[in-house]
């Protein structure tokens, strides 16, 4: 990863890992989950190369970045809070901003919540979720999926990760960046087993090296889960939180890119908010779906190139 420079800032009480190349208008690539800035690796590169400064962290709870030990530590108001320290550390008024799965539902956030510090956001495979007034958020993936829906089953402290050691850090990692399962991933009964993909592969997809999975597996050794899982135990909580911004609009201009065989597209009702409509209204200046054909969830890293083409297309109008 030639050039990409590394440093640890301090933000909102806590410090920061970032990775970093080039110089010029600041496009900030959040990551998602089980990943790390290092998932951005290929887009930092031809950012930089087009006279963006790259910016990436770890976030909160992951990799070189701090991880508080409080549940309650990893809201959206939490991580909201250390992007905007971090914009401000960086020395800019405004970021372009792309981000992914995790990544994707926190750059919802800091659009909604501070508007005025996005230029345009290019969004992957997570739409905005609107808040339903009426049903918490986990409670109403219970009520559609079951108890072994993914994210239901990451509610309790410590029995997720116990369940993940099992197997193994590697093998959770490679088990979920490879799935091209469809739909909600629903788990085996009290345990991790297959997880995301029952189809675990022996030889690695051509996007992703060994290198790649033992720099992911060195960092989430030393961390463990519970940081990135810690998000997800905040869903409800969360919903709380944002009930000022029930129905609320994102005003910023948003690109949404997913791949057509990713797990949230294909799940909980996703095709139809996005192609029939509410999202626009949810987002009035949405300015371009594109469904990716035969491309699954981590397609920031199965199709780098054509990601990085569809940035630096959008961006490059503001």
């Amino acid at each position: 990863m030639e050039g990409i420079a590394h440093r640890t800032v301090e933000v909102n009480g806590i410090k920061m890992h970032i990775a970093e190349k080039g110089e010029g208008p600041v496009v900030l690539f959040l990551h998602g989950f089980p990943e790390l800035w290092y998932s951005w690796r290929h887009q930092i590169l031809a950012l930089s190369s087009h006279g963006y400064s790259a910016v990436a962290p770890d976030l909160r709870g992951f990799g070189d970045t701090e991880a508080p030990a409080s549940v309650s530590s990893y809201t959206y108001f939490d991580i909201v809070g250390d992007l905007v320290a971090l914009i401000d550390t960086l020395g800019v008024d405004q970021v372009f901003l792309v981000a992914h799965d995790w990544g994707a539902l926190i750059g919802w956030h800091l659009c909604l919540f501070r508007p005025e510090k996005v230029k345009a956001y290019v969004c992957l495979n997570v739409p905005y979720l609107r808040r339903n007034p009426k049903v918490k958020t986990v409670d109403g993936m219970r009520a559609l999926y079951g108890d072994d829906y993914f994210i239901c089953r990451f509610q309790k402290s410590g029995e997720m990760e116990a369940q993940m050691a099992e197997v193994g850090t590697e093998y959770v990692l490679k088990n979920i960046l490879t799935t091209r399962k469809t739909g909600p991933p629903i788990f085996p009964k009290g345990e991790y087993g297959t997880g995301f993909n029952p189809d675990t592969p022996k030889t690695l997809p051509s996007w992703l090296s060994e290198q790649d999975l033992a720099y992911y597996t060195a960092k989430f050794e030393k961390t463990g889960f519970t940081g990135g899982l810690n998000y997800y135990r905040n869903f409800n909580r969360n919903w709380e939180l944002i009930a000022p911004w029930t129905d609320a609009q994102v005003k910023v201009p948003v690109r949404f890119i997913s791949g057509e065989l990713d797990m949230v597209y294909t799940s909980l009702s996703m095709k139809e908010y996005i192609h029939g409509g509410q999202f626009k209204k949810d987002v009035p200046n949405l300015e371009e779906v594109i469904i990716q054909e035969g491309v699954a969830h981590f397609n920031n890293q199965e199709t780098a190139e054509k990601i990085s083409n569809y940035i630096l297309d959008f961006i490059k109008k503001f």
